[in-house]
């Protein structure tokens, strides 16, 4: 939203050519809507101009050249009437003392959510804390996901401050600058809009780097003066030989956007000689025959270069995007990049999702093109599975930059995603159940990991099966917002169920302590405590016993009928230690306890149980607290195995490691990770952190260990 403010002495000039007038904008209203919608856009410009009487912007001009500035941007882009009116209106409910409910009598419902759903954005501020942006941002694409005009207002609003942005502060610029860059502009490419994410990133880009701007655009202007002569060389060459083929078409040339080529510089470390299209024509045709035929024509006059031909018509971009790229020696070596499209795409390339806004009276709406509309179904998925704001603005983030790679399915279906991704990534691409259940991938009909990463052109076939189950190291590598959401959400619904049932076994062994069950507990008293707790269900009590939140021991004394003597109370039995507890219980890296080693465990609120040896120095702090200590034991045959670390010192020779990992592989051990500190030339102390099923186990690691000829000695840690 743009600031209210009093005027300020010699800035009214700086605005001068921003003024865009009522009158100005009726006439281009004219020229697509009904003389009855012109009146209704007119009769809301009184309505938001008498609202915003006597305001100024820091600019000095009065505050509705602001709203009349973003109308004119989305009558440019030829929008309905409805989404005119709510871009005058659109900071009478923030900015005035005008309710909604006013607008809603005098517009319409349709107008009044607009406006409503563009004010719910003023919090937006990324000086704020990191949540409270967070939860600001969620706000805003939920907004647009109810109705996608929201966010074309939003823009439109954006560029016209970014316009008039040199009045603000410096850090204020930079500010505003800085989240155009990282979140509107991406925003309005995901869209497809890129004539308005052209005037954005280059705006933002003058206002961040002004230093580098300057430089930049002075070395574009020396390099197109530079090579005038040639491009119109091109241009006459490609319209020649177009009319000796008797194909119509029609020719443009374009310089590369300014933050285009910087980055691109910037990722791939270039200097401004090796970006390869800084120059490009532009060649608009009648149809999509005729685009392949001008393809053929161009590469038979100038050679392309291999490997810069992209077909974004039979494959487009996600954000809907079609045309063909190709990049060419012209003369002299200098390599020029052609794109190739019909009017359609070249319009669809321009204005995006605003280009297939077929907006019909009473429809209280406008279809949206497949690619946004996948999009914000994404949208709204990740923000159900988010569990927090942070997390949704991560994840969406990620989206807003999709270099993509587009990939197939078995039955040739395309699937476009962001460069890095993998093949989970792929797998939740096509449905979240896909993602959660698969357990292998075969590309190009081989087997692959699940953490490779997808090129382009690429067979994708997910194989899945009933018992698969999201992995925690999945997030290690996934890329894609839906992807993380969807793991993220799996598992803390895991971690829940499995918190519950270590909370029941917990409070089961507390109530034993008074000759109780939780099944003898009665209804009633169980309501009363869950009320007095605050907590609706027995399983939101159990989860938060299990994770630490709440004492089971405290618990059991208000479940119990009556208090028991101590002398007549029992002794605990110590509480069984499976090893297939799940995220709930945790075995400590500080001492790294295994099967068969006296073991003490420690209640760690949002952690759960946390398993540590009985001698473990970080126990000491809690043998005090009963309510934070709980007497464990390991489990008859405890399943599976449990990290451990050995501390190895052996002379400095050439294939001794080599010789180590050997024989802890021969006694069925997997090492996690190996550390080294050497002490002087001739001796060096490996610390390695492997698997071990028990104590008997460790000890046959140990044996075959100090029977390699280099080693000195073996001890385990902790």
């Amino acid at each position: 939203m743009a600031n209210v403010a009093a005027s300020r002495p010699g800035l009214a000039q700086a605005a001068e050519s921003s003024r865009f007038l009522i009158s100005d904008l009726c006439s281009l209203l004219e020229s697509y809507l009904s003389p009855e919608e012109v009146r209704e856009i007119y009769r809301a410009y009184l309505f938001g101009a008498e609202a915003h009487e006597g305001q100024t912007r820091l600019t000095g001009e009065p505050y509705i050249y602001h709203p009349l500035a973003v109308a004119r941007t989305m009558a440019e882009m030829r929008l309905d009437a409805q989404s005119i009116m709510a871009a005058i209106l659109h900071d009478v409910i923030e900015d005035t003392e005008t309710a909604k409910s006013q607008i809603e009598a005098e517009f319409g419902t349709e107008v009044a959510e607009l406006v409503d759903g563009v004010s719910k954005l003023s919090s937006l501020s990324f000086e704020s804390k990191a949540e409270a942006a967070a939860e600001s941002f969620r706000k805003m694409m939920l907004a647009v996901a109810r109705d996608l005009r929201v966010i074309m207002i939003k823009l439109a609003d954006r560029l016209h401050n970014m316009r008039t942005l040199g009045v603000m502060r410096p850090e204020k610029r930079r500010r505003i600058a800085r989240e155009t860059l990282d979140i509107y502009a991406p925003i309005a490419q995901r869209l497809g809009m890129n004539q308005l994410r052209n005037e954005l990133e280059d705006l933002g880009f003058r206002a961040l780097y002004p230093m580098r701007h300057r430089v930049l655009e002075a070395a574009v202007q020396h390099a197109t003066g530079h090579h005038r002569e040639l491009m119109q060389k091109v241009e006459a060459g490609i319209c020649a030989r177009l009319e000796e083929l008797h194909i119509e078409a029609r020719i443009l040339g374009r310089t590369k956007n300014l933050y285009s080529i910087y980055r691109k510089m910037r990722a791939k470390r270039l200097s401004f000689k090796e970006v390869f299209d800084v120059f490009a024509v532009r060649i608009i045709a009648p149809d999509v025959d005729t685009c392949y035929r001008i393809l053929g024509a161009v590469h038979n006059l100038y050679t392309p270069v291999p490997g810069r031909f992209k077909d974004y018509i039979a494959i487009p971009k996600a954000n809907g995007y079609q045309s063909l790229h190709t990049t060419l020696f012209g003369p002299n070596g200098i390599p020029i990049e052609v794109q190739i499209r019909t009017e359609e795409m070249d319009r669809v390339a321009e204005v995006g999702i605003a280009a297939h806004w077929l907006y019909k009276a009473g429809q209280g709406g406008a279809p949206v093109h497949d690619p946004a509309r996948r999009w914000l179904e994404d949208v709204l998925e990740i923000q159900r599975r988010a569990g927090n704001s942070l997390e949704f603005l991560e994840s969406i983030k990620v989206d807003l930059f999709p270099d993509e790679v587009y990939v197939f399915t078995p039955a040739g279906e395309i699937r476009a995603l962001p460069r890095g991704a993998t093949a989970v990534d792929f797998a939740y691409a096509i449905h979240s159940d896909v993602g959660n259940t698969c357990v292998a991938v075969k590309i190009d009909r081989r087997l692959a990991p699940l953490s490779t990463v997808l090129q382009s052109g690429q067979t994708v076939e997910v194989i899945t099966a009933s018992t698969g189950r999201p992995n925690p190291n999945w997030l290690d590598f996934v890329v894609t917002g839906k992807a993380r959401a969807a793991i993220r959400h799996y598992l803390k619904n895991q971690k829940r169920e499995e918190a519950r049932r270590l909370g029941r076994r917990l409070l089961e062994k507390a109530l034993a302590g008074f000759d109780l069950s939780l099944r003898e507990v009665s209804v009633a008293r169980m309501a009363t405590l869950l009320e007095e707790l605050g907590l609706e269900s027995l399983d939101d009590l159990l989860e938060e016993i299990g994770l630490g939140k709440r004492m089971a021991q405290v618990v059991a004394h208000r479940l119990a009928p009556a208090r028991v003597d101590e002398d007549d109370t029992e002794p605990a039995v110590a509480l069984s230690i499976e090893g297939t507890e799940g995220m709930v219980v945790s075995f400590a890296k500080c001492c790294y306890p295994i099967p068969g080693d006296p073991v003490v465990g420690v209640l760690s609120a949002g952690r759960g149980l946390v398993v540590h040896r009985d001698h473990c120095s970080n126990v000491r702090a809690y043998r005090r607290m009963e309510d934070r200590t709980l007497s464990v034991r390991w489990a008859e045959a405890p399943q599976g195995e449990f990290l451990t670390a050995i501390r190895v010192q052996t002379r400095n020779e050439r294939g001794v490691l080599a010789e180590m990992a050997a024989r802890i592989s021969g006694q069925h051990s997997n090492i996690e990770n190996i550390t080294f500190e050497r002490h002087d030339g001739s001796s060096t102390t490996l610390t390695f952190v492997l698997a071990a099923r028990d104590r008997r186990h460790l000890a046959r690691i140990l044996r075959a260990l100090r029977k390699v000829p280099q080693v000195y000695s073996v001890k385990r840690v902790g």
